[in-house]
């Protein structure tokens, strides 16, 4: 799928939140000042020929609703972030997060118990 804008990931959290929506449902995520209408409008439509939503007519208005997972979305994400930025090397970028102080030795600690539990499965 084609990569999103920032104004298009923010549309797509609030259309996750919501579930099957309207424009005027996302447009009430905005914090204030909200972007126009016609934006938000923009952005969606934008969404929808990129195929991450599908649109149903509902009387003089349309239903958003989204054709991929947050976390599917997630997953591609962050894999394009490790491949483009750390060679594929899920462990450069945990040692770039620990350099930069972004990442505690508690929070490195609680992966590590993860990453266990997960092996004992």
């Amino acid at each position: 799928m084609e990569k999103l804008t920032h104004q298009e990931e923010e549309a797509m959290r609030f259309i996750w939140e919501i579930g099957p929506c309207i424009i005027k449902e996302v447009l009430a995520r905005y914090d204030e000042p909200r972007p126009p209408y016609t934006t938000v409008a923009s952005v969606i439509n934008k969404l929808k020929s990129k195929g991450y939503l599908k649109a149903k007519k509902i009387g003089n208005t349309y239903q958003y609703t989204p054709t991929i997972a947050k976390e599917e979305y997630t997953q591609k994400s962050v894999g394009n972030l490790v491949k483009n930025y750390f060679a594929n090397s899920y462990k450069d970028m945990v040692s770039y997060f620990a350099k930069e102080q972004k990442i505690s030795k508690e929070d490195l600690e609680t992966i590590i118990s993860l990453i266990e539990e997960d092996e004992k499965r």
